[in-house]
């Protein structure tokens, strides 16, 4: 039997994953948490095989939960259900430690695969995921800026990107609006960018998000 630990800060989104993986016979939801010190604790208490994660998760984001876990249990597989498109995540969050990395809207099928393959110590990596892993490794050059932010730092950064205001942002990642114009001042620094239409730009040159975003 797998042990899953459920977190994500919607009760409705945890509630269809559970009622999902009931008609797996040998997967058990044996705990669930609303944020990221919830997880932590739950994982401290043991018993847990495998953790499916969210990112964004209210004041502090699953990356920086996925770091802790990996730090405190680099055994732990941990895979990412998240709305974020692959392409702007699924690399940061496997450098990190995670085990893989699924889009919530992938076939119900697809996430009991990739539980199962995890739990046996295998790595699920979806194509979408595959091709960006195959592009990162061709890179002989050094990391680009973007790689340099923190994980809050490039949340911020693809918001921004994405053409949200600062108080849309302190509004989505439950922070204050003096706390997100920190991250965009650095972010700014990091990337060598002076405003958000900069920073729009760059995240389009790089393929970070399309014009459509």
């Amino acid at each position: 039997m797998i042990r899953l630990l459920i977190c994500d800060d919607h009760a409705i989104v945890r509630q269809g994953l559970k009622q999902i993986l009931a008609d797996a016979p040998d997967l058990e939801v044996a705990a669930e948490a609303g944020d990221g010190p919830e997880t932590v604790a739950q994982v401290r208490r043991g018993g847990i095989d495998v953790v499916l994660l969210d990112i964004a998760l209210p004041g502090r984001d699953g990356l920086d939960v996925l770091k802790q876990l990996h730090q405190e249990f680099p055994k732990l597989p941990v895979l990412i259900v998240s709305t974020y498109p692959e392409k702007q995540y699924a690399l940061r969050s496997l450098r990190l430690g995670a085990a893989g990395y699924l889009n919530k809207g992938a076939d119900p099928a697809e996430l009991i695969t990739a539980i199962r393959k995890i739990a046996r110590g295998g790595m699920f990596v979806s194509p979408t995921v595959a091709e960006t892993l195959a592009t990162a490794m061709r890179k002989d050059s050094g990391q680009p800026p973007h790689e340099l932010l923190s994980p809050r730092e490039y949340q911020v950064f693809t918001l921004i990107a994405g053409g949200k205001s600062l108080t849309e942002i302190a509004g989505q990642l439950s922070l204050s609006l003096n706390t997100v114009s920190t991250y965009r001042a650095r972010i700014m620094e990091k990337i060598d960018t002076h405003n958000d239409v900069e920073t729009a730009l760059y995240a389009v040159q790089h393929h970070l998000v399309s014009m459509a975003s």
